[in-house]
């Protein structure tokens, strides 16, 4: 199959042929039908998260199954699926205790002595965060994906893999977003602007975005956001307290992944408010945070995947997208061949698209 291969950090992605495995009893192949491209994908080609190389990127996205292993029940040739990278054992403690996104159980990957899902001639192909869908086909754990319903558009349905999941999710699931409160977002990416429209949904009675980029808060608007706050124009901690009558916000979501985004966060939170890091802050980066704020009741957590029950998530994610609650066409601002792979990153670096994805023909 063609797939986009990093093979050293800070280079290019090369199309390649890679070969890959049949079905084990618990595995499920799909032949990809699209795949967002993620600011989280850069991260590791730039070298701000190690991972073991060569390895095939890729971790947002839709398909529709192919072939089923003897044990697979969850299922079945011809279901149209959305993948999600935190694959779930079901039955160590996170997982029952209901916290599946932090399942980190080998049970889903192949073990050290059988044949891997990826290969190439010679060695081996990483497979990229149980997934790895810059590729025609994927090759994962039954627990990696589930089934929607078929009208809905897989193109659209991809973004659901990773950033509305892990935006909305911030919002409903890890900060508990309530009807009536006031939340700010920092970042109006593709996981911001899901962050935006979560809290949107969710009820909240104030949505701040803030950014440095005008067309992406002219998008967040679109997205739900009531108010904007372009961080070039002033201290957005302090723009954020003048719209807040010096308050602060309930909930604060940092979906960008930097120092001092995280440390604006939690400053512009009132007491007793929340902030949630979204965003993959670089590894070996220290973040300060004042002692005295903590005496007012103020939080600072972390957000992974948007603590999502992903089976039980998704489908209600296409339900909402569906009834026209969910905006997913906005967030696409251009649909690519996977040739065009790298294209897409210096898009992100530029900070001048919400997403690109990529399209395989049928």
């Amino acid at each position: 199959m063609k797939a986009a291969v990093l093979r050293q950090v800070g280079k290019p992605l090369e199309i390649e042929n890679v070969k890959i495995n049949k079905p084990g009893p618990h595995e499920v192949l799909i032949r990809t039908a699209a795949a967002g491209v993620c600011h989280s994908d850069l991260h590791f080609v730039e070298g701000s998260y190690p991972y073991p190389l060569p390895a095939v990127l890729g971790h947002e996205s839709a398909g529709v199954v192919e072939q089923v292993g003897s044990e697979v029940r969850t299922v079945k040739p011809g279901d149209h699926v959305i993948t999600c990278l935190s694959a779930f054992c079901g039955h160590c403690e996170h997982c029952l205790t209901g916290h599946m996104s932090r399942c980190v159980s080998p049970e889903t990957k192949r073990g050290a002595g059988e044949e891997p899902r990826l290969g190439e001639a010679p060695g081996n192909m990483n497979q990229f965060l149980n997934l790895s869908s810059f590729a025609e086909q994927m090759l994962i754990h039954e627990h990696a994906c589930v089934a929607i319903r078929k009208d809905m558009p897989l193109d659209r349905a991809a973004l659901i893999g990773c950033s509305v999941t892990t935006g909305v999710g911030a919002v409903i699931h890890t900060s508990g977003v309530r009807p009536g409160e006031t939340v700010a977002v920092l970042g109006c990416g593709g996981v911001g602007l899901a962050a935006i429209n979560g809290a949107a949904i969710a009820g909240a009675g104030r949505i701040i975005a803030v950014d440095m980029q005008g067309s992406k808060l002219n998008l967040a608007k679109q997205f739900g956001a009531t108010d904007v706050v372009d961080a070039k124009a002033g201290d957005p901690v302090a723009q954020v307290m003048e719209l807040t009558n010096g308050q602060g916000v309930h909930h604060s979501f940092e979906a960008i992944g930097l120092k001092v985004t995280t440390e604006q966060a939690f400053r512009m939170l009132g007491r007793g408010g929340t902030a949630n890091v979204i965003g993959m802050i670089p590894v070996g980066v220290n973040i300060e945070l004042h002692g005295a704020d903590f005496l007012g009741e103020k939080r600072i957590q972390g957000s992974i995947m948007g603590s999502n029950r992903f089976p039980v998530d998704m489908p209600r994610f296409v339900d909402f997208y569906m009834s026209g609650k969910l905006k997913l066409d906005e967030m696409i601002s251009r649909r690519i061949k996977l040739e065009q792979v790298n294209e897409a990153f210096d898009e992100l670096k530029r900070g001048e698209l919400a997403r690109s994805v990529i399209v395989f023909d049928a």
